[in-house]
Order: structure tokens, then sequence, then C-alpha cells
């Protein structure tokens, strides 16, 4: 039996306005699935029962009824006695040849493609394993060389740093979720930004934590540039009434957004962190893809003064800048806190990849002439992204940024869902904007990466074109779900 039983109100605020063109139960279908495709209904979660469901949509049980039915035939619903309807993915718990997204355009992940060269530094680690194969292999910490070439490409970024400030880890996410389960506790509270990386909302959630949001905002063409970035006002009001445990801030190219945080807006935040003890957990995974930014940028920890600096923790990893398949991360810390780290990573995994570790740290030292090539790469991405987006939806309020991976767009009305689920009809995959709320929030927005070659960027702007076009057609004015235009 599932634990996870989502309420019918529950389910009524994630599928906000759901009624289109179609008939009521598919539509209402067709937004449970996408819902679940997009990872805001956790699969083996248990669905409201039919009657509870359609009192509270306010339609017949038959059309409830009829829907679960089309997602059971679909494979999305299992019915399990005495549980109900419960969650799952077509073909989950059988492996099979022809996955659901091949010959799908993904846009999901805001990734680039391997670093050139990547094989033959993978070639040469090989000749160097066989010193470390006298061990046991089991490396909880880092290997010593790892844990330096880290330290000192931070300090050659302007932050002095030990090797024993130094954790690696199995990328980011790895990193992030054991920060969350050692510094939060059940019930506490964690600052986070809205919109933000759905995964890290997922670890402090899993963690306990009661979250705490500040908005982020992209802004668009012609605003005031004042009106963009962080919420300082609501960010260290919170802060200080709330005095979270800890707070999660990507503070350069902001996922989704793209922003970045003023220098100075970095130290009043890091100093009322201080101030209410507030650890903060700066994810810097993007920080180094800088294409054209204005300014000299260091990182979060370098622009705090020493009272700061204790409970200022950075993230990095090398999965956005060489490869998302080198699931090599690394935490920056007091040496007091890396012990806690280390200590309790042993009950969930026994640490990383020798060969990979070695792989990266072969990598580190080419790393300005590696983020050199990226940037360029990234620069045509973003300008060939901005001006197709320019050409074929003149209405869609597209803001320019200055690095990082993904443009945060503003449609101008609240149809992401509609228009991703439309758009995986044509052949892409894209995460809806609800994806990196809290609570089915941003149905105006779409994140696309410019990390993708021309024509796949072309092929993507196509299948959005058609996917729009589709939904033009079919307008949802009689319940006002297009009449809302910002």
């Amino acid at each position: 039996m599932s634990e996870n039983h989502l309420s019918a109100r529950g389910l009524d605020t994630l599928l906000g306005e759901w009624r289109g063109g179609a008939s009521a139960y598919r539509a209402l279908s067709d937004r449970i699935r996408l819902l679940t495709l997009d990872g805001r209904i956790p699969t083996d979660s248990r669905l409201p029962a039919e009657r509870d469901l359609s009192e509270r949509l306010g339609v017949s049980r038959t059309t409830v009824t009829a829907a679960y039915r089309e997602l059971r035939d679909a494979g999305y619903l299992r019915s399990v006695r005495g549980s109900g309807s419960i969650v799952r993915l077509p073909g989950a718990g059988a492996p099979s040849p022809t996955p659901e997204t091949e010959g799908i355009l993904d846009f999901s992940k805001a990734t680039m493609p391997a670093l050139p060269g990547l094989a033959d530094a993978a070639a040469h680690a090989a000749a160097e394993l066989p010193r470390h194969l006298d061990d046991s292999g089991f490396d909880p910490v880092g290997i010593p060389e790892l844990r330096a070439a880290i330290a000192d490409r931070y300090t050659a970024r302007g932050l002095p740093t030990a090797p024993e400030q130094i954790m690696v880890t199995l990328g980011a996410q790895h990193a992030i979720a054991l920060l969350a389960r050692v510094l939060v506790g059940r019930g506490d509270r964690a600052l986070i930004e809205s919109p933000t990386y759905p995964h890290a909302a997922e670890a402090l959630r899993a963690a306990g934590a009661r979250l705490a949001a500040v908005n982020v905002s992209a802004g668009g063409p012609g605003d005031d540039p004042g009106t963009r970035g962080w919420d300082e006002a609501a960010l260290l009001q919170t802060l200080q009434r709330s005095s979270p445990v800890v707070g999660y801030l990507m503070p350069d190219f902001h996922n989704p957004t793209g922003q970045s945080m003023p220098a100075e807006q970095r130290e009043r935040v890091a100093s009322a962190a201080a101030d209410a003890c507030t650890t903060l957990i700066i994810d810097e995974t993007i920080a180094e893809l800088d294409i054209d930014r204005a300014g000299e940028f260091l990182p979060f920890a370098a622009c705090t003064d020493m009272r700061s600096a204790p409970r200022v923790v950075s993230v990095g990893s090398v999965g956005k800048t060489v490869w998302g398949g080198m699931r090599i991360g690394w935490i920056r810390a007091e040496p007091a806190l890396i012990s806690k780290l280390v200590a309790a990573r042993c009950t969930n995994d026994l640490g990383t990849p020798i060969l990979e570790q070695l792989i990266v740290t072969r990598l580190l030292a080419d790393m300005p002439a590696i983020l050199a090539g990226r940037r360029e790469l990234l620069r045509v991405g973003r300008d060939h992204l901005e001006r197709r987006l320019a050409e074929t939806f003149p209405d869609w309020q597209v803001p320019h940024v200055d690095g990082g991976i993904t443009a945060w767009v503003n449609l101008g009305r609240p149809v992401s869902s509609q228009l991703t689920l439309a758009a995986r009809s044509h052949g892409l995959l894209v995460p809806a904007g609800p994806r990196f709320g809290l609570d089915g929030a941003f149905e105006r927005f779409l994140r696309l990466p410019f990390s993708h070659s021309a024509p796949d960027t072309d092929r993507a702007v196509d299948a959005l074109e058609a996917a729009w076009g589709s939904l033009l057609r079919h307008p949802f004015t009689d319940t006002g779900y297009l009449a809302e235009v910002v």
C-alpha cells in the first residue's frame, strides 16, 4: 500500500485550470498524465477516491471514472485492492528495449554534450588507476589529488581553500541531499528560491524541512532592471523572522531564470544569514558558465566576512561543464562539517568511484581552456534560441541572460502544462513551468535550454510552434483559461 496519499484538495491544486477543448474526462486524464511525467505527482502515490475527486472538482463521478480508466489503459495507474488507484509509469518494473522517449528531442535537461577529448582523458586516467588498486576502493571523502585540485581551483577564483575543506561527492545533487540530511531536522525551516531547481526542493522536503520561498524574477525586455533577480526585502525578512536552519541559493545564473545576484547583495544576504544562524547552501554548478556578464563575480563565500564565512557551504560539480554522465561533485565547507558529512554518508553510499575522480583531476588542470570553449558554445546557442523565439513567438517575453544554460520564457498566458503536453505529441520533451515551483505556480513560464545544437534548437522551436498552434485552434476561453494575458 502506498504511503503517499494524494488528497482531492491536493490534486485539485496541482491540476490548476485543467479543463480544455477536449472532453472533460480526457482533459483530466491528460493533466494527471502530464503531472506524473513531470514528476509533480510521484509514482506510487495513491490518487483520491473517484467520489471525493468528483465532488472537489465539481464534475460527475462518471467523468473521473472515465479519466482513471483511460490512465489505467495507458499504464499510468494500477488498481490495488484496498489501496485504490496507484500512480505508475508505463513499463515500470520491467525493462523496455524501446523507452517512451525514443525519437523524442529531450529539452528537459539543461546540459551540454560531452566535452571533446573526454574519452582521451578517461584513457589517461585509466593508466593511473593501478596505483590505487592496493586500497579498498571505498572512498567517502575524495582522493587527495582531486581534493587539492578542487581547492586550488577555488583559490584561483579568489577564495583561498585548503584540501581539508573539500569533500568529493557523486555529483551536486548527492551533495545537496547529504547536506540536507545532516543539517536539517524534521520540521525545521529552510529558505529556498521560487522558482528553483526542483531536486533541491525535493531533497530538503525529504529531510523534513518546511520550505519558505523567496521570489526570483527574470523580468523581460524593457523591464526595469531593479525588478529582476531576488526579492531582497522578502529574503532578508524571511531570514530575520523565520530563522531558517538552512537556505538553498543559486546566486550565479540561477536555474531556471538565469539571473545573477550582485556582489553587494551577496554580502547583505550572508550577513543576515549569519545573524539568523542560517547555513547557506550555495549551488555553484553553473557559476563559471559566464558568456558576457559585466563585472567581476567571485565565489559567494568570498563575499563574506570572517563572521559569516563558516555558515556558507559551497556545492559544485562537473556535470554542467564536462558531461552529465561524469558524476563527480563536491562540497566546500569548514573541516568540522566535512567530518560530519563523511560520517553520515556511509548510511547511503560507500564513496565516489576512483576512476572518475582521476578523470576529473586531470580535467581540472585544463579548466580555463575548457570553460572558454563551453562559453562560446553557449553564446552561439543563446543567440540562436533568442533569435528563433523572437521570430516565431513575438508575443513571448524572452529575457536576455549573460550566462548559464537556460532561458525562463514568459508565455503571456497560463498554459505551460498544456503546451508541454502538446509539445510531446510533436516530438519534444520539455518541462512545464510549475516543475520549478513549489505549489503549482509558474504556469505562464517555460524553461528552455540553449545548450543544444542549432538544428536541435530549430527542431524544438518548430515543435513548440506546432504545439502552440494546436492550443490556439482549441482555445480555452470558455473557462477563461487563455483569457489572462500578462
